[in-house]
């Protein structure tokens, strides 16, 4: 049912832990499933410095957490916001029909927590 790549992404995580003092945090979940997803952001001059994530849900939303956090760190914060559930999935690779909700999970909570940072 999972790809080797959402496998070995939520059984290796490298960027899973609640981070201290964060700059923003954005939060999404799903009331259906229960899968909640919160990304920590460390912002300096406009670019994601360092990033984290705590996710409570199945393996393809750890796994795209990871991958969120692959993809948008070291970028601005204009470029982040640009990312979409496609860029993850094709990152990702094939993931079956009932987690696709969870490729949004991961671009909700992303985009609250720039939103949240911007709002400062």
């Amino acid at each position: 049912m999972y790809s080797k790549k959402v496998l070995d992404l939520f059984f290796n995580p490298k960027f899973f832990g609640r981070m201290k003092k964060p700059d923003a945090k954005g939060t999404a979940g799903n009331p259906i499933c229960g899968d909640r997803l919160n990304f920590y952001l460390k912002i300096k001059n406009d670019k994601i410095k360092d990033i984290s994530y705590e996710t409570l849900g199945c393996s393809t939303a750890i796994a795209v957490s990871e991958i969120v956090c692959q993809l948008v760190k070291g970028k601005t914060l204009d470029h982040a916001s640009q990312l979409s559930h496609k860029d993850v999935l094709k990152k990702l690779g094939k993931v079956p029909p009932i987690k696709v909700h969870c490729l949004h999970l991961g671009i909700d909570a992303l985009r609250k927590a720039i939103e949240s940072y911007n709002k400062n």
